[in-house]
């Protein structure tokens, strides 16, 4: 009876579980400091909205931690990103390195992404606790391994398109257009390659057997994965 239990694939979250936290990880660290920076910076100016998007940064992160919810590997990066990009820039008060520094950025952590390719755990794998609890089991199944490789490589090419696009729009526009133009630009690109990760694990978590008419729960399992996704 155990071990029939014990094989059985381990409880899943429903799917507008980990839609919704996927979308409060991404609001939160991404969608939210790039609304405000282009709010601000229209309305104010640029070293303002530096130091208001670092401040909501700081603050989720803060409240988050207030609250005792687990802070996001997302936000983590977003924050020392941020962190980088507004010491350097006030300390040269060159603006536009502020705008530049996010092409380099982009650069380095493609690189990592492709580059964790070859080693036995790609770079989504270590994310993927962030938005779907998961045992190391379950992230051993060859579906699962071969799924986080895709998401690996994807993101890791959106990520290098994304540092072009950055620095053409850069080039090309003012410093206002830049950052009205580019925010569209980048978040619509991060929303679509989003969803396609969402659809895609949604698949694969279906053939794997992991998604679909909930089991009774005899493990008492289920109040620990509804606190793990708030």
């Amino acid at each position: 009876m155990l071990d029939r239990e014990l094989a059985e694939p381990p409880a899943m979250p429903c799917i507008s579980a980990i839609v919704g936290r996927v979308a409060v990880s991404l609001s939160t660290a991404v969608v939210g400091p790039a609304v405000l920076f282009a709010a601000v910076v229209v309305l104010v100016n640029v070293p303002t909205a530096m130091i208001v998007a670092l401040a909501w940064v700081v603050g989720a992160i803060s409240w988050r931690g207030a609250t005792g919810r687990a802070v996001s590997g997302l936000l983590v990066l977003t924050l020392v990103i941020m962190t980088v990009k507004t010491t350097i820039t006030f300390a040269t008060g060159n603006t536009f390195l502020y705008f530049v520094q996010p092409v380099l950025v982009d650069a380095v952590v493609a690189a990592v992404f492709l580059s964790s390719l070859r080693t036995d755990r790609p770079f989504v794998a270590r994310l993927a606790p962030d938005f779907c609890p998961m045992d190391a089991a379950l992230s051993a199944r060859p579906g699962i391994c071969r799924l986080f490789r895709g998401l690996t490589l994807m993101w890791g090419l959106v990520i290098l398109v994304k540092g072009g696009v950055t620095l053409w729009l850069l080039l090309s526009l003012s410093t206002v257009d830049f950052i009205l133009v580019k925010s569209g630009t980048i978040l619509t690109l991060t929303m679509v390659t989003t969803a396609v990760t969402i659809a895609w694990s949604v698949i694969v978590c279906r053939k794997e057997g992991l998604l679909g008419v909930p089991r009774p729960d005899k493990s008492g399992l289920a109040p620990v994965l509804s606190s793990a996704i708030q």
